[in-house]
């Protein structure tokens, strides 16, 4: 039997049981006790809290996230593993519509693998009961230990692309990285429909506010897009919520090299007839001219588009390279760290090359 210790969450003034084999930020959650997140792996930083007193296991911190001269007194939730009572410390900086749903574990059946774009797959998965979640959140994927060398607990994470009104059936965007234990090893090597997969969730704060009414200019590279997908169909096909409408128009901008790596321009382009006074839709090459494809990096269509940003919100989601552009093209265009709201979509050589920033901007 694993032994079990009570963490102390300030400035809540909570207490939660969590396991010596369990992340304190894994038992903060399950709990509904919500603290600040992003990337679950110990890379972003955005976990990052005091170790006011106790003993922790460091686990898989990134020594760039958490540097070894900070261990004393610092740790990062999504790795550290109690070794007795323990108080930590959080910056509790979040929103009333921070994403509060517990995290809990579903098993999925597959219902569709579909090749969607250059080195993308759309897997749809069944879940056994229904999950409540923002739109833009995402869930861990529990890799099969065969696949990892016998290892037990191993994730990958990956963001919704369906609205929160869709029930059990979630959809994800999976972009093929080469020598990938998940997306080489598994989705693309023989995911198929009927297989059976392992989920745990939902987890990270880049949702869409529907409290903020303020025109929302959304910026997707690559699978970035799915969380981005998301928010556009929350705002577009669910309706109201209780925080509000939701944006008062959407301009998504999406971004790639060529046709054959830029997925579902036939879903945008109906909800863009669809939604005329609410949606807008750009989708960008950079590497090719095509009609009705704007020309050039993403970022430099945007510039190009807008005099000015202000007054709106940003949502941006992509490569670690892409976000950072994104940002520096909004910045210049009036837009505050206060208005922007970024997710960088990492893999694991990004955490092995110690690569990794904490962010500039919370997400």
């Amino acid at each position: 039997m694993v032994d079990s210790h009570m963490v102390t969450v300030e400035p809540l003034g909570v207490e939660v049981a969590c396991r010596e084999d369990q992340t304190i930020l894994d038992a903060c959650l399950r709990a509904g006790v919500w603290v600040p997140h992003s990337c679950t792996h110990g890379t972003c930083g955005t976990c990052k809290a005091e170790l006011v007193d106790g003993d922790v296991d460091h686990g898989d911190s990134s020594s760039f996230a958490l540097m070894d001269f900070e261990r004393e007194e610092k740790l990062l939730m999504c790795c550290a593993r109690p070794r007795g009572p323990v108080v930590v410390e959080a910056d509790m900086d979040a929103d009333e519509e921070t994403p509060s749903h517990a995290v809990d574990d579903y098993t999925g059946t597959v219902t569709l693998v579909e090749d969607i774009a250059l080195d993308t797959r759309r897997v749809v998965v069944e879940l056994d009961r229904e999950i409540a979640f923002d739109a833009g959140q995402y869930m861990a994927w529990q890799l099969p230990p065969a696949l990892v060398g016998g290892r037990e607990g191993v994730t990958r994470t990956y963001s919704m692309a369906n609205p929160p009104s869709s029930g059990r059936t979630l959809e994800f965007h999976v972009r093929r990285t080469p020598g990938g234990a998940c997306s080489d090893g598994w989705v693309f090597a023989g995911l198929a429909a009927g297989d059976v997969v392992r989920l745990t969730g939902p987890y990270g704060r880049f949702v869409v506010r529907m409290s903020r009414p303020d025109r929302a200019v959304l910026v997707a590279g690559g699978t970035g897009l799915a969380p981005i997908a998301s928010m556009i169909k929350r705002v577009l096909l669910d309706g109201p919520s209780e925080h509000g409408e939701g944006p008062a128009h959407l301009s998504l901008y999406q971004g790639a090299r060529t046709r054959e790596a830029l997925y579902d321009v036939a879903l945008f382009t109906d909800l863009a007839a669809r939604f005329p006074d609410r949606f807008t839709y750009r989708p960008c090459l950079s590497e090719e001219e095509a009609e009705g494809y704007a020309a050039g990096m993403v970022t430099d269509v945007l510039a190009a588009d807008h005099e000015t940003l202000h007054g709106h919100v940003a949502y941006v989601c992509g490569p670690p390279a892409m976000v950072d552009a994104a940002m520096r093209t909004l910045m210049s265009k009036q837009l505050f760290p206060r208005d922007m709201y970024r997710e960088e979509f990492l893999d694991e050589s990004n955490r092995a090359a110690g690569t990794v920033r904490s962010p500039l901007i919370k997400r």
